[in-house]
């Protein structure tokens, strides 16, 4: 059987070699033949083949990996240079472990509302369960990488960790605008051992950002379509300024749009910013800034029974009724962020490297929710509010609030790592810290007579009778983390063979302090995780290489809520106790892989992943505002395979397919109450088996566009098994035209996106999960009630209609 295998390998390696000899001399021929049809004089690019975003924190095993030369005789101000295979979906790859990642190639023809989540949704193992059309809801999606949602996937920004160290959603708007992203790496499965993630068991996503022009210029970008949709972007670079060796750029961007279903507008502006100066050799000092301010409304999340009923039109209500809490206007919310960053890569002589990245964010804003009180009748945590004060008008004894959950996040660190290359061996140490704070207080406020909101802050929010602000809970949350590793990679062989052995430990302290009355005062957590990886990757030919790894990683449980006690508003009875050390989720990971480069190129993977206390997140609702609560789903095992395949641009075609099977199941019976249900066995939730997506492009300079399909299989929304949603499909479609240059205009464009093309609504994902909707019997005979999962409703047909230009 092993003869057979290496047989099938060569074979198969063998015409892979000979197709791409053959197909390349053609190619080139061709672009000899007609080489005064260029639009523009050929341009050399190098793409780096393990990472090519050029971060400054990666893995260390692929430091002296190899770039692959292309040319090519697109020019554009988006940056699209035709080189990347797959249209820009499958560029190189050869660190030891499976990796994806998309190129400005395809980046700059999605529609500039995307989000980065959403356009890695042709990657292997990806899920996406968007929630709008546009893109532009990136509060309200899904995201899963092998049955391992967004909270259990790494999110770097340049280095730096951008999902908030709790809540751990990725907000992916909140970093730079679409033009301004360079590339966007999925690595699946385990992180690189020197980034600075603690909870990246399910792997890790990272978003490299362009860097600034040597030349003084700009790029605008003019967007209108579906559902209202205007959207501007600018976008200045510096060039190189003077003899300073510092060049740089700004951008700034604003977009308003209707929600896809139901009322309301959405807007956003947006900075970014960067600046970079390079000296001596391999010396780089860079400055990073985006600001964020968007506002849009929640989407009410159905039931199956209510989707088979209602379809895309349960939604909140456009008019305020007296005595009601389902006005739409009352799921405000707001998440404005402020990154900053100073990544240095310092190159010391004699081998040695320091590359080091301080970094701060802020982010505020709120979480609103419709919601009834009893003027006389309410309770502040256990204890009875009296009469509540600023209530205005009351009616039937009750009267219409809004809940509102106000949040101030500050997080800062700093990753260091010291390299020391010394002939094959590459040896490196670092360091990171990282300090994390908190406050998360929750507030009423009683609405006008039309249902208006004097303040969705709660500048004038409800006090019980003794003056104290009503409130659900008052959270303050402190976070440290610390973590040391050391990693050491050595090449043979001419650097056909790689050995990489790297160890992680990593320190996390949480000090949690909850101020209601009632309510346990003070909670807190400290856990450490050893964390080891290994990986060794041989190059069969130039062409061909092979690998395996063994990776571990562990993740604390992704909510604030986990730690506090929480009481009912309206009867004081005590709704969520707050757990002592909650176990943190670990994961054993192993995978072997193999991958041509060439005129095709294929990769291929499979995996296998144990995890203890798997922690899996899911919304609730306090008081009508959404809140994000952590299930420990006990053990669970997955195993699968992943392939993916790309063309390189061939007579100005690169087709693109990738798949993967997952057979994902939890293997303990899980505590509901006093009693277990019997969840052993079962296929895990949000874990679809086939998953497959077809793309194919064409741009030959002028006339460009693409064709971009994904298929997702059913998948369970309970641990019972006992609901699931069907599969679905999504098909995009995008062409444009290049102009020549004219005036002061370089390059202009017009581009026409086509977004779910045929589809009105759909079932994308879960939003809450549920043990068990049907009632069932437990363990040890008791009946446990069922209770109905709510899901994300796919986004409807959109057009997004595009006109850029570079100055």
């Amino acid at each position: 059987m092993r003869k057979h295998g290496r047989l099938i390998l060569l074979t198969l390696s063998t015409w892979l070699s000979v197709q791409s000899a053959g197909a390349a001399a053609a190619v080139h021929h061709a672009r000899t033949r007609h080489s005064s049809k260029a639009v523009s004089p050929p341009v050399t690019t190098a793409v780096q083949a393990s990472h090519p975003m050029g971060a400054a924190h990666h893995d260390l095993e692929s430091h002296a990996a190899e770039s692959v030369v292309v040319h090519t005789n697109v020019s554009s101000a988006t940056g699209v240079t035709n080189s990347t295979p797959g249209g820009g979906l499958m560029p190189p790859q050869t660190v030891a472990k499976s990796r994806s990642g998309i190129t400005r190639d395809f980046i700059a023809k999605q529609s500039p509302t995307s989000n980065p989540v959403a356009m890695i949704a042709n990657l292997p193992g990806v899920v996406y369960s968007g929630n709008d059309p546009l893109g532009t809801n990136d509060d309200q999606q899904g995201l899963s990488v092998r049955g391992l949602d967004q909270t259990e996937i790494g999110y770097l920004y340049e280095g730096i960790p951008s999902a908030a160290p709790v809540y751990l959603l990725p907000y992916t708007s909140s970093t730079a605008d679409n033009e301004n992203i360079q590339s966007i790496t999925l690595t699946q499965g385990s992180p690189d051992i020197t980034s600075p993630l603690y909870n990246a068991v399910g792997g890790e996503l990272s978003e490299s950002l362009r860097d600034p022009s040597h030349k003084f210029g700009g790029l605008a970008n003019f967007s209108y379509g579906s559902f209202s949709l205007k959207r501007e972007f600018i976008r200045m670079d510096t060039g190189d300024i003077g003899h300073t060796g510092i060049r740089g750029f700004l951008s700034f961007s604003a977009r308003t749009a209707d929600e896809w279903r139901g009322v309301g507008q959405t807007r956003r502006y947006h900075v970014d910013g960067k600046f970079v100066k390079e000296w001596g050799e391999g010396n780089k000092a860079s400055f990073i800034i985006s600001y964020n301010d968007p506002l849009q409304y929640y989407l009410r999340a159905p039931t199956k029974s209510q989707w088979s009923r209602y379809g895309v039109n349960y939604n909140y209500a456009d008019k305020f009724t007296k005595g009601s809490s389902n006005y739409y206007k009352l799921q405000e919310n707001l998440h404005r962020t402020l990154i900053l960053g100073a990544p240095v890569n310092l190159s010391l002589g004699h081998g040695l490297k320091l590359n080091t990245t301080p970094y701060f964010t802020y982010a505020t804003g709120y979480d609103n929710g419709g919601t009834t009180l009893s003027p006389d009748g309410s309770y502040y945590g256990n204890q009875p509010a009296g009469t509540l004060q600023n209530t205005g008008a009351v009616g039937n004894n009750s009267f219409s609030a809004i809940s509102i959950d106000r949040y101030d996040l500050y997080y800062s660190g700093l990753n260091t790592t010291l390299s020391w290359q010394k002939g094959n061996n590459t040896l490196a140490v670092g360091y990171w810290y990282s300090y994390f704070d908190q406050s998360e207080p929750s507030l009423y406020e009683a609405l006008g007579p039309d249902g208006q909101v004097s303040s969705m802050y709660g500048q004038w929010a409800i006090k019980t009778q003794d003056g104290s602000l009503l409130s659900q809970y008052n959270i303050h949350l402190i976070q440290q983390t610390n973590s040391l590793f050391i990693n050491d990679t050595y090449k043979a062989f001419n650097d056909r063979l790689t050995l990489t052995a790297g160890f992680k430990e990593t320190m996390v302290t949480r000090q949690v302090t909850q101020n209601i009355p009632g309510a346990n005062y003070q909670n807190g957590q400290s856990d450490a995780a050893p964390l080891p990886q290994v990986a060794i990757s041989y190059k069969i030919t130039p062409h061909d290489q092979i690998y395996v790894n063994g990776t571990t990683s562990f993740r604390l449980p992704a909510s604030i809520m986990s730690y506090v006690d929480r009481y009912s508003v309206s009867t004081g009875v005590q709704t969520r106790s707050h757990t002592v050390n909650p176990k943190s989720e670990y994961a054993i990971g192993e995978e072997i892989g193999y991958r041509h480069t060439g005129l095709v190129n294929v990769s291929l993977a499979l995996f296998n992943y144990n995890f203890t206390n798997r922690q899996i997140n899911t919304t609730t609702y306090a008081s009508g505002t959404p809140v994000t609560e952590s299930i420990n789903g006990g053990g669970q095992t997955a195993r699968g395979a992943q392939i993916e395949v790309g063309l390189r641009p061939w007579h100005h075609f690169s087709p693109y397919v990738s798949a993967q099977y997952l057979h994902a199941t939890t293997d303990n019976n899980l505590q509901v109450g006093n009693d277990y249900i019997r969840s052993a066995g079962k296929i895990a939730v949000k874990s679809p088996k086939v998953t497959v997506a077809v793309g194919l492009s064409y741009d030959d300079g002028s006339l460009f566009g693409a064709f971009n399909m994904n298929y997702v299989s059913k998948q369970y929304s309970t641990f019972m098994d006992d609901e699931s949603i069907p599969s679905f499909e999504t098909f995009n479609l995008n062409f444009g035209y290049r102009f020549h240059n004219y005036m002061y205009l370089k390059h202009p464009q017009i581009q026409l996106n086509l977004m779910n093309i045929g589809n009105s609504g759909f079932l994308s994902g879960v939003s809450g999960l549920s043990t068990n909707a049907k009632a069932t019997k437990g363990v040890y005979g008791t009946t446990i009630a069922g209770s109905a999962p709510t899901y994300f409703v796919g986004g409807g047909f959109a057009g997004v209609l595009s006109f850029t230009t570079g100055f």
